[in-house]
């Protein structure tokens, strides 16, 4: 059985699941029946099935539905404050929250609301220093590896890269993975129901993460 330890999971809606993570979160998939998904049970969704799977332990899983790497959401909405993924872990890290925790395992699962929102790329910049930078998605990106590492320096960094992304993004998770030594998992051929992964598609999900990890 592999090892990951403590587990972070950075996320949008693809990692959430409702009574599994944190209740003012924004979700996709729920406990009763959906017409948009045959998912209803937390032991069907990818992490659940990681974590079941593997000797860890689920310290986090800060994941939104609907939610951005940058902070340019949907229609342009400004996502800076607490939505956005550069927003969430920005704020835990002046909330003190990584001087207290330990991670072994961080998980990034994003950029599929970056490429929907059609939120502006940027270009790849390491050593961010303003939140304006933030706003566009390489830069963006750039941050969290950099604030990871930072804040995570013993964690294995794993950016998982979902399928049918803009190119450009795909890109530059490999790219800036590539100039930190960070761990790419890039998913093939995974099911879907509404832009979603149904029952099938976590399966094929978790077999890929554990096949990588």
């Amino acid at each position: 059985m592999k090892k990951l330890g403590n587990v972070f999971i950075l996320g949008d809606s693809y990692s959430t699941f409702e009574g599994a993570i944190d209740k003012d979160c924004w979700l996709w998939y729920y406990k009763e029946p959906r017409n948009d998904t045959d998912v209803c049970k937390a032991e069907q969704t990818w992490w659940i099935r990681l974590l079941n799977n593997t000797d860890s332990n689920l310290v986090c899983n800060s994941s939104y539905s609907g939610t951005t790497i940058c902070h340019t959401g949907y229609d342009n909405a400004d996502w800076s404050e607490k939505f956005s993924f550069s927003a969430r872990l920005r704020n835990l890290v002046n909330s003190g929250y990584f001087e207290e925790n330990h991670f072994d395992t961080f998980i990034i699962f994003g950029g599929t609301n970056d490429s929907w929102a059609n939120s502006p790329l940027g270009e790849i910049k390491y050593g961010v220093k303003t939140e304006k930078e933030l706003f566009s998605v390489k830069p963006a990106y750039c941050y969290l590896i950099e604030t990871v590492k930072a804040n995570c320096p013993d964690a294995k960094i794993v950016t998982i890269i979902n399928t049918e992304l803009k190119p450009e993004i795909v890109e530059c998770f490999k790219e800036v993975s590539s100039h930190y030594s960070t761990h790419i998992i890039e998913l093939h051929d995974i099911e879907k129901q509404s832009g979603h992964p149904n029952i099938k598609g976590m399966k094929q999900i978790f077999e890929q993460v554990l096949n990588a990890i």
